[in-house]
């Protein structure tokens, strides 16, 4: 963040589980019918790396959020009870911690370890952007969305975001494929947003000596793949594969009306009286086709 903050950077994305970690290779001694002493001793260990929500953790991520004037999405394993959830935190510049997400449908394995969120955190957040200039009338705040990896690939997810007017759409993986590219340009261009995919990073040195990921053939387990997209789909920045590093891109929000211009698909690109999405606990949509 200090080094990002040296370049005057409003938002920066950390990829899914920065902080807990994502448990590559690991099956915590699950097969179908049967548990062992040694996954639950793997899953305490997992366990006693997650933060719990809100937390002194969350606390020095808001202060240094402030320290840097830079707001912040950042993956992390929450805690609740005896159940972990594969969550995002917004951390904004100046009010601080002001919501999460949380994975609503873990993938493949994930589900073993990871709970199910609910649609109580799959809201759009109004972020401080500290150098925004009253873009559209908003002030120095914009629109900022969290799906993390294959929800991504949830169609009615993605369009319960742009719904709820996202402008910068976030997107933290662990999905290193060439494929996750073309799949985040589709999103950006499909919802006419900024979208801005952060991709973990990780070699066998980064996981302890017993883990799993040691067993891997490559020496890389995470090959990353970030990368900063327009809402007309360009790459502005990425991807970034096989290294460490932050990428950076300047946007101009007014782009995201710019590409309205022929795609709205939550307004005039829409058949709302054909098609309708009902989401729990939000309104229901009354717009019409024009």
């Amino acid at each position: 963040m200090n080094k990002a903050s040296e370049k005057k950077t409003d938002l920066i994305v950390f990829p899914e589980a920065t902080i807990g970690g994502y448990p590559k290779h690991s099956t915590f001694g699950i097969q179908v019918g049967l548990r062992t002493d040694s996954g639950r001793q793997e899953y305490l260990l997992y366990y006693n790396a997650s933060i719990e929500v809100p937390s002194p953790t969350t606390d020095t991520l808001a202060q240094l959020a402030k320290e840097t004037n830079m707001s912040v999405v950042i993956g992390v394993i929450e805690r609740e009870r005896g159940t972990l959830y594969c969550t995002l935190l917004y951390i904004d510049a100046v009010a601080g911690l002001i919501g999460k997400h949380r994975k609503i449908m873990p993938t493949g394995a994930e589900r073993l370890v990871w709970g199910f969120g609910d649609e109580s955190t799959i809201a759009v957040h109004d972020m401080t952007l500290p150098s925004l200039q009253n873009v559209n009338g908003h002030g120095n705040k914009a629109k900022v969305s969290g799906v993390i990896c294959w929800e991504n690939y949830q169609p009615l997810l993605r369009y319960h975001m742009y719904r709820q007017g996202t402008q910068i759409y976030t997107a933290p993986t662990v999905d290193a494929r060439t494929t996750w590219l073309p799949s985040m340009q589709f999103i950006a261009q499909e919802g006419r947003c900024f979208v801005l995919s952060a991709c973990a990073f990780a070699k066998k040195e980064d996981f302890p000596a017993d883990h799993a990921a040691q067993q891997a053939p490559d020496d890389i387990i995470i090959a990353g793949g970030s990368c900063i997209i327009s809402p007309l789909g360009e790459v502005l920045a990425g991807p970034l594969r096989e290294e460490a590093g932050l990428l950076f891109a300047e946007i101009d929000l007014d782009d995201n009306i710019r590409g309205a211009l022929d795609m709205d698909v939550t307004g005039h690109y829409s058949r709302s009286d054909i098609f309708q999405l009902h989401v729990k606990g939000y309104p229901e949509d009354k717009s019409k086709a024009v």
